[in-house]
């Protein structure tokens, strides 16, 4: 009898055809579920002219995804854990999908936000869930590059978003951008197909020999034998609550001190995203249209998440973490000062790095801190307290703005949140990390 050790023959294995197949559809995923939150922003004008309604509703015609997002994040990334990763992800494709789509057949404001709530569910639930699978069946040397390569397709959404936007908008009406946003559901069926099932969930399943061709994909190395037994390590049978499982074994404190990560960051990227070009245009600066702003940021980000990615690779993506938080303080603070128009380009994009690709890194080192079975859970909880920072970043943002105070004293407000978030992860205990326990010798031992 073999006994098999999953996890380490997924840390060492060589990357191949599989492993880029699960890249690519993870991407692709993000990519859609990108789009999906930023083109509401991007039909905004449009939809406050077509509908008559204020500013103030329209705030909460966006925010209603936001909050979607939260619930989505918490109870969508912890059913992962219950009823299987693959379907979890297919289940957020479909909200996304379809919702978004119906919000464009809407004509009343409300209708439109209890569209944009559903999409919402979706939108946050699949983040979770796909960092899980991309963590779990990357090898260990490229783990962090992988997921935040593959989550700067959020980015590449974006991007898209605004790219697509002014055409379709002009020619055909705000509602066809979101009618577009519908046609990744027909992926579904390949998506079941094409992607893996966990593999302590195909274990705890006794889906064996389904989890040996998986196997055998993964490592071609790997040979199935029929006596081949595959055990699980005690913090990879998740009993009871899962939440509970975030606060075991010396898990408390890191958790807590994530929460607090997720929320500083993207009360950042909120605040960033919400009010840049308006605190930008009341200080004098002219830079043609938002769609700029959209495009550099979203370009920082990319190159943020994959450099923090391939940087946390290759040092310690803990300190890679900190030094990234760092640097979001010191930009953002430095948007407040006059600076040439060029150099003020630079500065929005490292501050988009600093923050959209920072929030990246901060998912990739979430994932590779909790265990497997709890992995989505953890991501989920994390990204879900995270989103109440999303929710409050635009209305504190927008106070500040009220107060009429000096543009230097709004951006060090947006910059405050960066040095709680490096002061935060700095107490991580990274000890504790799924990635810290010492692994058995060898993959596969006998008996």
């Amino acid at each position: 009898m073999r006994h098999i050790d999953i996890h380490t023959l997924a840390d060492g294995a060589r990357f191949n055809r599989f492993h880029a197949g699960i890249l690519a559809w993870c991407a692709l995923i993000i990519i859609c579920d990108g789009y999906d939150l930023a083109v509401a922003g991007i039909a905004l004008p449009a939809i406050m002219k077509e509908m008559g309604v204020t500013a103030q509703n329209a705030g909460f015609m966006v925010s209603s995804a936001l909050f979607g997002m939260m619930f989505g994040a918490i109870f969508l990334g912890t059913i992962a854990d219950r009823i299987g990763r693959r379907h979890a992800i297919v289940i957020c494709l479909a909200l996304f999908s379809v919702f978004t789509a119906a919000a464009g057949m809407s004509s009343d404001p409300y209708v439109f936000s209890a569209m944009r709530f559903l999409a919402g569910l979706g939108i946050g639930g699949v983040m979770p869930n796909v960092v899980a699978q991309m963590t779990e069946y990357s090898p260990k040397r490229i783990r962090a590059t992988m997921v935040t390569l593959m989550f700067s397709g959020y980015a590449v959404g974006g991007m898209l978003a605004a790219l697509l936007g002014k055409g379709l908008i002009e020619h055909h009406g705000w509602q066809s951008v979101f009618l577009a946003a519908g046609v990744p559901v027909l992926l579904i069926p390949f998506i079941l197909r094409s992607l893996p099932e966990s593999m302590p969930f195909l274990v705890r399943r006794n889906r064996l020999a389904e989890l040996q061709r998986t196997l055998a994909r993964m490592e071609p190395s790997y040979r199935a034998e029929s006596g081949d037994r595959f055990d699980l390590p005690a913090t990879d049978r998740a009993q009871g609550a899962p939440i509970g499982q975030l606060f075991q074994d010396g898990r408390g404190l890191s958790t807590v001190m994530f929460w607090i990560a997720f929320f500083m960051c993207l009360f950042m990227v909120y605040a960033l995203s919400s009010w840049l070009a308006k605190l930008m245009a009341g200080a004098g600066y002219s830079l043609g249209s938002a769609l700029t702003f959209v495009l550099v940021l979203n370009f920082g980000a990319v190159i943020g998440a994959v450099g923090g990615g391939w940087l946390a690779d290759r040092f310690h993506i803990k300190h890679v973490l900190v030094a990234m938080y760092a640097l979001a303080a010191v930009s953002i603070t430095l948007l407040g000062y006059p600076v040439p128009t060029p150099v003020l380009f630079v500065l929005v994009g490292l501050a988009g790095a600093s923050t959209i690709g920072t929030q990246i890194v901060t998912y990739a080192y979430a994932g590779q801190f909790y265990p497997t079975a709890i992995r989505s859970t953890g991501i989920g909880w994390a990204s879900g307290v995270g989103r109440s920072g999303a929710i409050l970043a635009p209305i504190v943002i927008g106070t500040l703005v009220g107060m009429a105070l000096p543009l230097q004293q709004n951006f060090q407000a947006m910059a405050i949140p960066a040095v709680i978030a490096a002061v935060s992860v700095s107490l991580i205990r990274h000890g504790r990390s799924a990635s810290a326990v010492p692994q058995q010798v060898g993959a596969v031992a006998e008996a």
